[in-house]
């Protein structure tokens, strides 16, 4: 009995991944084992596959349902779940689904979708900015590497002055017609030898060794806007890859995008909770009791925080409109909440310790029990420090 794989495992994703995570992780898996990057890899193509039906499974609420509870016995179970009859087009049509036309952003994945052309791939890269530029906005330079057309063959693969020539294989057809089981079914699939182009390169380019494309440097001046995630992806239209050759040996057609992932700094005093920010400050005894208000630093430089009497340890403050903005409408902003801390000081003047002295007199709970220093205490400090 063929044992049979986690899908989560799969995809490399825990089982708390929720559906972003999952069609995020089926994204990079499956641009890393596609066919189209890995000719004639048996292992990629198998794994290509394992990927499609673990994305199948667990982006659907019901089927996922039943994955975690019953394991792989309870999607075969379920009539419509047998995945050993997968063909070919069903795995290239969710693979299409998520990654070509650009629909919600996703990667592109160097398909036909039902709407469009073959578009090129979809790259992503990540940006790291502080949690000051979260408030303001900023532009970050954006380096990155992509397969771009080559210019010495200008995409056909072949050394210049020869060109292509019809792939032996298919007769030029692109593909090739395939029997199993004794001929009871006949499937047609892409033809190994081309990749579908229908041509072969003779005599390949020496600059891409026949590939059509090269690794390129690209740079971009990216902007990010005020009140943005961590997390969150920007999308840059069109600076992805071209077509693949098979499809579009110039790289004419449309190119996928490149997908910018914002990483936010933590940072040393505030903490973020979505536009909020927190802080911590630490007040005096009588500014608590009697009230008041203080300095603190905001994002935006220092403010007044007004403290109300009686104000306790642990209380919360808040300072309306202080934090980071909404991204949808920055012209608004969250709040800053303050947690008080009472702070009680360590060493007292005599005229602090006398105020004190009578203060605790007036206040002392059931079974306190205050008792003073007295002068012989302060004398024996005062003589160790002569003594010294």
């Amino acid at each position: 009995m063929a044992v049979e794989r986690d899908y989560y495992a799969v995809l490399s994703i825990e089982r708390a991944a929720n559906g972003d995570e999952i069609k995020r992780a089926y994204r990079r898996m499956a641009m890393k084992w596609h066919p189209d990057r890995n000719p004639g890899d048996p292992k990629a193509e198998s794994e290509f596959k394992a990927c499609a039906e673990a994305y199948e499974v667990l982006s659907d609420p019901e089927r996922k349902g039943l994955y975690d509870t019953h394991g792989h016995a309870g999607l075969r179970q379920t009539p419509g779940h047998d995945f050993s009859r997968m063909r070919p087009d069903d795995i290239f049509s969710i693979f299409n689904d998520i990654f070509g036309g650009g629909i919600g952003g996703g990667l592109g994945g160097g398909g036909r979708t039902r709407r469009g052309p073959l578009r090129g791939y979809d790259l992503e890269t990540t940006v790291e900015i502080k949690l000051q530029d979260v408030l303001t906005g900023t532009e970050v330079e954006v380096a990155f590497a992509r397969r771009d057309v080559c210019d010495g063959c200008t995409g056909t693969g072949a050394r210049a002055g020869t060109k292509p020539i019809k792939c032996p294989t298919c007769q030029g057809n692109g593909q090739v017609a395939q029997t199993g089981l004794g001929g009871m079914f006949r499937m047609v699939t892409t033809c190994p030898n081309c990749r579908g182009r229908g041509m072969v390169i003779a005599e390949p380019c020496s600059e891409c060794r026949g590939t059509a494309r090269v690794a390129k440097r690209r740079a971009l001046t990216v902007k990010v806007p005020p009140g943005i995630a961590d997390g969150q992806v920007i999308r840059i239209g069109g600076e992805g890859e071209p077509p693949p050759p098979e499809a579009d040996a110039a790289g004419k057609g449309p190119r996928g995008d490149l997908h910018v992932a914002v990483q936010v700094q933590d940072h040393e005093r505030f903490e973020r909770v979505e536009d909020d920010l927190i802080v911590s400050r630490e007040i005096s005894y009588a500014l608590a009791a009697l009230g008041g208000s203080t300095t603190i630093d905001t994002l935006d430089g220092t403010t007044r925080l007004e403290v109300p009497r009686g104000t306790q340890h642990g209380d919360i403050l808040t300072i309306d409109e202080a934090g980071l903005p909404h991204l949808r409408s920055p012209e608004s902003r969250g709040d800053m909440r303050v947690g008080i801390t009472i702070r009680v000081p360590k060493k007292v003047t005599p005229e602090q310790r006398e105020l004190f002295e009578r203060l605790a007199r007036t206040e002392l709970n059931e079974g306190e029990e205050y008792r003073p220093a007295g002068k012989g205490v302060w004398k024996k400090i005062k003589d160790t420090i002569a003594g010294s």
